[in-house]
């Protein structure tokens, strides 16, 4: 049965190798979902390659920017795109296959059974990473008791970035308020839920290091989320 106007938006920088395969996969699922990639003006050709696929399947959709604006903002237009054509699901994940497309299904299952934001998580019980060195999956799973510490939530992989939200999720946070534009965006955005009193609830996954391309990760989006936190916790939600 497909699922009722799911959208996935999925920010490009670079992608041109994962693009292709990427949408074979997700439409390959037969769920009905439709796609919206958002490109930072990629000098590598991905929008183009995504004009291309737009002839042959109606089910996706381009947003072109002028340059590199940061993940985060990248989303905040995808959310904004979507609730203006009403999707009832609205999904965000990573073009580089670190998450499985054969997830998606479980994602938006949650969310249909009453979940308001469904997170695919490394962290819980069932959840695995693959592909990482010892010390960045370390790194990882630490920032996440850190935050967690410092915003007093539970959710044990604080910065993942593969999600369904209801529609309601993100018509209710202030998504302008949103400053952040790395992995401070994704604590930010859970965070927000939660302080708005949605149900927000962890889905197992495995997550996988890409293949393909070149990872987005920095210092300075390292110390966003470090310092980010503690200006989470001054803002006003409602």
């Amino acid at each position: 049965m497909a699922s009722p106007r799911t959208l996935i938006i999925i920010p490009t920088y670079n992608e041109r190798e994962n693009i292709g395969k990427m949408v074979d996969s997700i439409l390959g699922l037969q769920q009905g979902y439709h796609l919206l990639f958002i490109d930072d003006n990629s000098p590598d050709g991905s929008a183009a390659l995504v004009e291309a696929l737009m002839e042959k399947h109606p089910e996706v959709f381009l947003e072109k920017r002028p340059g590199k604006l940061g993940l985060g903002t990248a989303y905040i237009h995808g959310f904004k795109w979507a609730l203006s054509r009403d999707y009832a699901f609205i999904i965000e994940m990573d073009c580089d296959f670190s998450h499985n497309p054969t997830d998606l299904p479980r994602l938006v299952a949650a969310c249909e059974a009453g979940v308001d934001c469904a997170i695919g998580s490394r962290y819980v019980r069932g959840g695995k990473v693959r592909n990482w060195p010892a010390k960045r999956i370390l790194m990882s799973y630490f920032a996440s008791v850190y935050v967690r510490l410092i915003l007093l939530i539970n959710i044990k992989d604080t910065t993942a970035g593969f999600k369904c939200y209801r529609n309601i999720v993100l018509s209710s946070i202030p998504l302008d308020l949103i400053p952040f534009k790395g992995y401070a965006f994704q604590i930010c955005m859970k965070y927000a839920a939660i302080k708005l009193g949605f149900k927000v609830k962890e889905i197992p996954i495995t997550f996988v290091d890409r293949i393909a391309g070149d990872s987005k990760m920095s210092k300075g989006i390292f110390k966003e989320a470090f310092f980010g936190v503690w200006q989470m916790r001054k803002m006003k939600w409602k």
